[in-house]
């Protein structure tokens, strides 16, 4: 058994993008366009997923990088003001053992010509299943994947 333990982190990841809020925003509302970034970007088997972004609402993913393995990540939306602001909370499992629960917040704010977005997460990583340093960089890795859905739409989306 592994030991119990946790571990409070809080990190913060700012990205500049050459996109309005409202188009970020809606990478983060259109389901058609956070599944291409956000849930099928890893190339994982999706054993099962629904998102329902609205406050109160529920995203609950079943993933498994290897057909072995299975994660499982369930978040409410507990705050959305459009073009502006996202907090949610989130727990995540490895195989079943609990490995984190996290506030998350993401604003947008205009720069430029572009958004800048702030994503701040608290989080308690526990048992050392996972550990402050692997989300963070996992999270930076997806707002890249943001970066690129972003180019993909063009102006016009």
């Amino acid at each position: 058994m592994t030991e119990r333990s946790v571990v409070h982190a809080t990190f913060v990841i700012n990205r500049v993008y050459d996109a309005s809020p409202a188009r970020v925003f809606k990478a983060f509302s259109n389901s058609e366009a956070r599944d291409r970034w956000f849930v099928k970007s890893e190339g994982w088997p999706v054993a099962e997923y629904t998102y329902d972004f609205r406050v109160g609402g529920q995203e609950h993913g079943r993933f498994s990088p290897d057909g072995k393995m299975i994660v499982l990540n369930e978040t409410t939306y507990w705050d959305i003001v459009p073009d502006q602001r996202i907090i949610s909370a989130y727990a995540m499992d490895i195989d079943g053992n609990r490995i984190s629960v996290s506030v998350a917040t993401i604003e947008l704010k205009p720069e430029g010509k572009g958004t800048r977005l702030t994503y701040t997460e608290q989080g308690a990583f526990l048992d050392g299943y996972d550990i402050p340093a692997q989300r963070e960089a996992g999270c930076r890795d997806l707002y890249e994947k943001l970066a690129v859905e972003l180019e993909r739409q063009g102006e016009d989306a």
